[in-house]
Formats: C-alpha cells, structure tokens, sequence
C-alpha cells in the first residue's frame, strides 16, 4: 500500500511538467487577507517615492560622507603606517650598535682625589665606569622602572594610556596639552637623551648647552618624531639594552651623567653595590636632578625616595619588610658629597693645570691632590666660628685661608666665606693684595743671609729719605712712638716699620726683592723704600708659599697640588709631582735666626693672640695703610698656615688689625689640625739669653754699635768682631 497524506514523498516524475502545469494542478492556496492601509501621510510628507524621500537625503548624505571618511581614514592609516613603519625601519637600520651610544658627552671630566686617594671633587661632566641592567645593583634597575615606567616591559616604546593620562593632567593643571607631564615611556627618554641621533656639532651649535636645549624641545613635530625613534629603538634593541643606555645616559645633577658616576659622587660606592635606599634615591632624582640632588637638600631626596620605594613594594620589587626597614634606614651621603669640601682648591688645579688636561679635556682624567680633608674642614670651620663670634652680623667682610706642608704641598684652601661653590672667585690665589707688614721678614732675611745677627741693634728714631720726584718721605712707626736702639728681633717682634726702612736701605733694596721673589713672590715688587713696608701686591698662596721656604731651611717653595694625573684607563699615571722645593734662597744659619726672631713675634710681638699652648709657634702680622687688608702668616714645626681679611671693594676694616682676627682664625685652625700631633721643635737657634725688649733703651752713641752692656768687654775676640761689624755698618751707612 503507498503512503498517502503529508508524508507522502514527491514522485520524481512530477519534475517532468513545466512550472506552470505544475502550480495549476495544486490545489488552491487560502485568499490572503487584504492589506491594512498604513495611515495616510502628514501633509509635507511621502511615500518611498513621494516626499519622504526628500526629508531623509540629508540623513543619506551624512551617511555618504561618514562612509567616505571611513573609508580615507582606514586608506591613510594604511598610508601613515607604511610611512610609519618606513621611518622606523629608517632609524633602526642607521642606529649605531650599542656600545657607540653609552656616553654622549662632548668632553671628558676630572676626578680629584685626596691625598688618601678618597674622591672629594668633580669637575666636567663626570661619568663612572660603563654598567648594564646585569651589573648594576638589581635595586637600582627595579626602582628605575617602578617610578619611571612601570608598564616597561609590556610596551612597544609608547603609552597610549600615559599620554593621554599625561594630557588630562596638563590640562586640568592650566597648561598647554603637551606642556609639562609628557607621559614619556623609558623608551622615549632614551630617544631625547640621544637627541634623535643627532651628534653634537660644535661647528653648528654655540655651546652643549644649546644643544641639549634643542634637544629637549617639546613641540609636536618633535614629539611625532620622538615617538618613531622610540619605536625604532624597540625595533633595534631589547629592552635590558634599551635600559642599559638609560643607566649609562641619565643625568643625575652635580655633572654626573649614568648612575654610576651618581653613585660614586653621592655615595663613593659603584652602582652595582647599592641598596634599596640608596637606589630608590638615585631613581628618585630622574624628573628634576638639580631639586632632588641630596648634596642640595638631603631631607627632600630622601622624602622622595620614600615614595620611590613605596611604588617598587606596589609593584611588587621589594617586600613590605624591606620598604619598612629603608624607610627607617634613608640612604645618606658620603663624607666627601656630605662636606662638598675643597671646592676652592679644585679650581685652582683646574685653572693651574694645562687646559687640555682639565677645563677642556676629551678624556676621563683621574687627579690625585695633596689636600687633606681634614685640615680642609678645619681651616673652614676656623672661618665660619670667627665670623659668627667675632665679626657683626651682616659683615661683607672676606676672608681667606691657605695651609701646606714645608715643601708647598697644599692640605687646605678656603678662598672666602662662601665655600660651597664651584667657579666662584678664590681669594687665596686670584685676588693681589697689599701684604703691608707680613712683607718684612724678607727684609730681614735678606739682612741675616749678608752677615747681620738676630741680636744686632738698629736705631729707631725719626727717618726721612729724599725720593727723586716725589720729595721727602718719612715712615712712621704703627704707633707713632720711637723706640731708641733696637735688636732685629725686637723690631721684627714689635713690626717697627723705621727699623725696617733703614735694614732694607741698608742692605739694598735689589737684595730684598731677590730674596722676596726667590722665595716665591712672583708679584711686581714696588721700586721705592716703601718695599720694606709691604707695599707690593701679591696672592695669599704666594705669600704663603714663601714662608714655607723659611720654616724648610731657606729654599724656594712653588706651592702645589698636584702629586698624579692619569687618564681613565691607563695604569700609569701621565704627570707626577714629589715636591715644591727649589733652589736655596738664603743660609741655613740665616733661616734658623729668621724663626727665631718670627718666634718673638707670637711670644711677645703684635701676634701673640696665635700663641698655641704648649707648641713653639712663629710668624708675622700684616695691616696695610688704611687698614684694607690684615694678614697674619705663620707656621708650627708641621704646617705654615696664611689668612687674609679684608673687603672685595677695599673698604677699611673697622678695628681689625693682622695681629687681631686673623692670628684668631689662624689660632682656631691650627688648634685643631694639630690635635693629634705630637708637639715639635721650631728649627731655629736657642740663644741663652733672648733680647729684653722692654724698659731698655740703649744710646746710638755705644762704641760697640748699640750693643747690650752685658756683651761689652770680654776677650780679644769680642772686641775684633765688634770693631768688624763697626766697619760693616759704616759701610753701609746705618747706625747714625
């Protein structure tokens, strides 16, 4: 039986009818129900092909054109990203390898070190040894990332999100949308820190200065720019080398650029030896060195590294224990950064030194110094504690320091009040002066190296010379007293300036100036009798310097600071200095009575206030006419110590004298640098009886030239070195 009703299959067969014959044999389908009528259109209106149509032409013509667009956005996409991926294939195939774009300074720099081989100064743009993200401390390397992008490693050298959080910043803040926060990923500050590739040019630019400000130009051509280089730099390096050029390039204030030239200035350790604190406030210096530097204020860069190491514990690079326990521990700075010492003397080795080995070298150059860090802090210290004690408040008074060694080795130099400075005027060795009375034990050197004794006598009295084409001049005493017959000791001691006119006069002044410039006085020496009173101009350091030549024994001295310079690298230094000392000035015998006769001067002289208890101390007061400069030189058996007052304009000092605040300052410094050194001799004769110098007045009219009635008479030989001397005086004309 065949199936029958719905599921009975179509034959085949059926296919042999046309369609039409087809559908006539089916049975009739069901009359469809008529149509509702839509309601009749609004007035204005339409159907499809009515006024409707006019109504929605601006709809299909917004349309139109947002299809168009569409379809030129995605075309020049397309376009940019070929132009895009061009440029950035540009760059990457001209960068040059990774070695070449470590260090981009244009110069070199200079280390000093001091005399124990410590860094305590800087000069150029410094730059510690080469590093890489394996060799740097792992701290260093987290906290670099945690605080300056953290999204580092998931990036293609750009943050969309961090550019346009930097934008909504600006503009919340008032600024311009790419003025301020710039939202930079690592990538792109590696990109500015290699100016785009562009070498710095001296023959193009006025100075480096101008080249980095180009450099850091944020207009948005620059900015477009910037973007490709970075990702040509994704493109080129990975990112531990990307990071690496980051480490090496960043500066890092105080002319350090890489962070291990940072952690060797602020820290004196290598970036691979620094712990989270230490690495967190290197980190935290990257936005603004100058602000956040800690030899500026150490309590904001730790503050702000307090942050740095609250971000890397987010990130998680430390752990809670850790960021409590650096919090609680903040890194400090090193002796050397903390004291920013010897600023002064690192100047003066930059401008004493050949240029090319110092202000303008292109290498790494490594000095090692004569200073001594701790004479350094007290030679300022003595500064500051006379000036807060002694001196009124709002005093624009100056004063200077210099301390070295018998051989011209310099420990210490303070050229004024201000020392934490860099370029800054030196006193000590840029600003010539009258040496007034600090000049005379030249005169008497010269005196003692012709034959004169430490006990022979001059007459004191009122003197007057004849000067061709000036008239009469007549030298007065300090105070305006006259004291009769006196030794040279007494003279010296009492800093009688008649005595001293009529020694030079005696001896010549040629004599004088050969012995004064010998010593070290490279000034130009005055021509007139007033040499003997100190009328020539010289530095502080020269001064200084030769009166180290008559605590040696008579020998020049050119001070120095110098003892090796070697360039980065090299394992044998390329300049060395073992000493000052240069040829012999004046007698042994001559040296010995000149220390003794500087000796009366702080026992009993006008420079008793830098007496130093239980130590032999000898030296000289200065005070100039009118009272602009005060000086007082001297030495101990150890060190030779000279300070300077006065104003930069030459304005009177009010009630200071050589043997006033400057044998004060003298007296404080040399306290403390010799602490804790056993007390010495002086090298100087010890004459059974010393010269009385008060309440004896002996005639001009002894038939032994003045001298005391205690060394008349005696033998035969007495009286024939007195009759020999008799002759020599007249000869010179003195004693009259």
């Amino acid at each position: 039986m065949s199936p029958s009703g719905r599921n009975r299959p179509v034959l085949v067969a059926d296919k042999r009818y046309s369609s039409s014959k087809a559908a006539a044999k089916k049975p009739a389908a069901k009359k469809a129900a008529p149509k509702r009528k839509s309601p009749a259109p609004k007035r204005g209106g339409g159907g499809k092909k009515g006024g409707g149509g006019i109504l929605m032409w601006p709809v299909h013509l917004v349309m139109w054109v947002l299809r168009l667009i569409w379809r030129l956005m995605w075309k020049g996409a397309v376009v940019v990203a070929l132009i895009i991926g061009l440029a950035v294939f540009y760059f990457a195939s001209t960068m040059p390898e990774l070695n070449t774009m470590l260090d981009g300074r244009a110069k070199g720099s200079v280390t000093v070190l001091d005399r124990y081989g410590d860094v305590y100064a800087w000069r150029g743009d410094q730059r510690g040894g080469t590093v890489t993200t394996e060799t740097v401390s792992p701290f260093l390397r987290d906290a670099v990332v945690a605080s300056e992008d953290k999204r580092f490693y998931r990036h293609l050298g750009l943050s969309p999100r961090g550019i346009a959080s930097a934008i909504r910043i600006n503009m919340r803040e008032g600024r311009g949308p790419l003025s301020g926060h710039g939202g930079s990923t690592l990538t792109q500050q590696v990109a500015k820190l290699l100016c785009l590739g562009v070498p710095y040019d001296a023959d193009k630019w006025d100075s480096e200065a101008a080249y980095e400000a180009d450099c850091r130009k944020g207009s948005l051509w620059r900015k477009m720019k910037e973007a490709v280089y970075a990702m040509a730099l994704e493109a080129k390096f990975s990112k531990a080398e990307i990071l690496t050029i980051y480490l090496n390039r960043a500066y890092l204030g105080a002319g350090s650029h890489g962070f291990d030239a940072a952690a060797r200035r602020y820290f004196a350790i290598p970036a691979a030896k620094l712990n989270p604190a230490q690495a967190a406030m290197l980190a935290g210096m990257l936005p603004k060195p100058s602000v956040y530097a800690p030899t500026n204020n150490l309590k904001r860069s730790q503050d702000r590294a307090a942050t740095v190491l609250r971000m890397m514990r987010e990130q998680g690079y430390i752990s809670p224990k850790q960021e409590k326990k650096f919090q609680n521990n903040p890194a400090v700075l090193s002796r050397a950064a903390k004291a920013q010492a010897g600023g002064y003397f690192a100047d003066w080795i930059m401008r004493d030194m050949p240029a090319f080995l110092t202000r303008k070298t292109t290498e790494d150059v490594v000095i090692k110094s004569t200073l001594d860090p701790a004479i350094q802090t007290a030679a300022e210290d003595a500064i500051d504690w006379v000036f807060e004690n002694k001196v009124r408040e709002g005093s624009k008074a100056q004063a200077a320091i210099v301390v070295m060694s018998a051989d011209g080795a310099v420990r210490a130099m303070v050229g004024g009040r201000e020392k934490r400075v860099v370029g800054a005027f030196n006193r000590a060795t840029q600003a010539k002066r009258q040496t007034g009375s600090s000049f005379k034990p030249f005169v008497y050197a010269a005196a003692l190296d012709l034959g004169y004794k430490w006990n022979d006598f001059v007459l004191d009295e009122p003197y007057c010379l004849n000067i061709p084409g000036s008239g009469e001049w007549c030298p007065k005493n300090y105070t305006r007293k006259h004291y009769g017959n006196v030794s040279l000791t007494e003279a010296l001691a009492k800093s009688l300036n008649v005595p001293a006119v009529k020694v030079s006069e005696a001896v010549g002044r040629e004599a004088v100036k050969t012995v004064a410039s010998t010593f070290g006085i490279e000034s130009d020496l005055a021509a007139g009798p007033a040499l003997a009173l100190g009328a020539s101009e010289s530095t502080l350091l020269e001064t200084t310097g030769a009166y180290a030549g008559i605590l040696n024994g008579g020998s020049s001295v050119t001070p120095y600071g110098l003892t090796e310079l070697t360039l980065v690298g090299d394992k044998s230094p390329l300049m060395t200095q073992t000493g000052g000392m240069g040829e012999r000035v004046i007698s042994k015998s001559a040296a010995k009575q000149l220390v003794y006769m500087m000796s009366q001067v702080v026992e009993k002289g006008s420079g008793h206030r830098a007496r130093l208890k239980g130590r032999e101390v000898a030296g000289k007061t200065g005070t100039t006419q009118g009272a602009k400069d005060a000086w007082f030189i001297g030495f101990t058996a150890d060190y030779v110590a000279g300070i300077w007052m006065g104003y930069d304009d030459n304005t009177p000092l009010k009630g200071v004298t050589g043997g006033g605040l400057p044998a004060e300052i003298w007296k404080v410094a040399m306290k403390k640098i010799h602490a804790d050194i056993p007390a010495r001799p002086l090298p100087m004769i010890r004459p059974g009886q010393t010269p009385r110098f008060e309440g004896e007045v002996f005639s001009s009219e002894s038939d032994t030239f003045g001298r005391p009635p205690s060394q008349q008479g005696g033998n035969l030989g007495d009286v024939v070195e007195d009759v020999l001397i008799n002759v020599i005086r007249g000869i010179f004309g003195q004693g009259n």
